[in-house]
């Protein structure tokens, strides 16, 4: 009988297929789990993974079993003390007063019928960004390209066993059979030819025929000659360029509730980009009455106060892609996050940069404006911006931090028109 021995050794991760499998089945669960916890965190917490709960009911295994109904006799096991038909005296402590176990209620502690299991910070992460997209990133250029694909290439003589490309080896080694027994054929061919025809033994003849099979059966069926693997190359794959400029507004009319919350979605975003594309460049600029770049500490945690003008930050935005970023080679977007107050007579003049030198060179652009107060000017000036360019232009109003993640998703949803 015929024994077949698995020596490959156990992977690091043994138990990933069958984990995958679980996040699969109660993906529905684990997604309204995720979008709840998202909910009532800080966005700041989602370097964490997460303690997700599925109620038991929707773990329950469909079995087959027959049913109750009908007339059955049992015999019970261990029965020494009744026979059918007697009364069975009712246990005590049963008329409302609690069962016969000892202690007392008690208001910590927890149960075993709730299922409850940890996502790691990568599978946490999954199904919080699972659907969203950056839209229109649709330029890709291999300059300064650091990563690469394996494509096959053809075959090769020289490789590992696990590339040996069975098929082809076995036509090399048939042609190089024919190529090498052909002479050998023919000359056999003749000669049996001439033997047959001749009334008489020829002793000569069948010495010729017997080294012609010789060495026709001496010809190896599969020779290193043949052996042909598959050539695997490494080819530059391209990559998309982007860049996306913060712009946040830190004037004294902002208070602090409404800069943590700009800081939780840019955050976010920034979270959200260093996720989902390998080369991009994310550029941060504060604003009061002036504007200026900021490395992404002194963006979220350094204090300014002072009045507001928007366009400084558009015009500096506008100037660093000039610089930098030229609109041929980088995906750019910007993101605004800002109170609504501006000046009002800079609020035209924003208008004007953004549809003559910041969107035209943009994939995208959004603006949230955080405030519980009515909308102010700036507010009314791009709303004709986001009918004139609806797939360019995107604005939301948050109030709470539970409005930030939806907002998020919102604006950044996946499958929107690429243009």
């Amino acid at each position: 009988m015929s024994q077949i021995i698995d020596r490959r050794l156990n992977p690091k991760h043994r138990g990933q297929v069958n984990r995958q499998r679980f996040l699969k089945r109660y993906r529905k669960q684990i997604k309204a789990a995720v979008n709840g916890a998202i909910k009532g965190r800080s966005v700041t917490d989602t370097n964490g993974g997460e303690i997700i709960t599925i109620d038991p009911s929707d773990t329950v295994e469909h079995q087959f079993h027959t049913g109750n109904g009908g007339v059955k006799q049992r015999v019970l096991p261990g029965n020494d003390r009744f026979k059918a038909g007697d009364q069975i005296e009712r246990p005590s402590g049963s008329k409302g007063q609690g069962g016969s176990g000892e202690g007392s209620a008690s208001n910590e502690g927890e149960g075993d019928d709730l299922f409850q299991f940890e996502l790691s910070r990568d599978e946490f992460l999954q199904f919080m960004f699972e659907d969203l997209e950056l839209p229109n990133l649709v330029k890709r250029h291999i300059d300064g390209v650091d990563t690469y694909k394996p494509v096959r290439a053809g075959f090769t003589n020289e490789g590992i066993p696990g590339r040996l490309n069975i098929v082809r080896s076995l036509k090399s080694a048939m042609m190089r059979r024919i190529a090498m027994s052909a002479p050998y054929k023919r000359e056999l061919a003749r000669l049996k030819a001439e033997y047959d025809t001749k009334q008489h033994t020829d002793e000569v003849t069948e010495q010729r025929i017997k080294g012609l099979e010789k060495k026709i059966a001496a010809i190896p069926f599969i020779d290193d000659f043949d052996l042909k693997y598959n050539l695997v190359l490494n080819e530059p794959s391209p990559t998309s360029q982007a860049v996306m400029f913060c712009l946040m507004d830190v004037s004294g009319s902002m208070t602090e509730s409404t800069k943590e919350m700009a800081k939780r979605y840019y955050m976010l975003l920034y979270l959200f980009l260093q996720r989902n594309y390998e080369k991009i460049d994310v550029v941060f600029i504060r604003h009061h009455t002036t504007a200026k770049e900021v490395n992404e500490q002194d963006f979220f945690y350094s204090r300014e106060t002072g009045g507001t003008i928007v366009s400084s930050a558009l015009k500096l935005m506008s100037d660093i892609i000039d610089d930098r970023y030229s609109p041929d080679e980088w995906n750019i977007y910007g993101a605004q996050a800002s109170d609504g107050d501006n000046w009002n007579e800079d609020s035209l003049t924003c208008v004007k940069l953004l549809r003559e030198r910041i969107l035209p060179n943009c994939q995208h652009f959004s603006y949230i404006e955080i405030t519980a107060r009515d909308h102010q000017a700036l507010w009314q000036e791009y709303s004709g911006l986001a009918e004139e360019y609806p797939h360019y232009f995107a604005m939301e109003h948050i109030i709470t931090p539970a409005d930030i993640y939806p907002t998020f998703r919102k604006m950044f949803k996946a499958n929107q028109e690429i243009v």
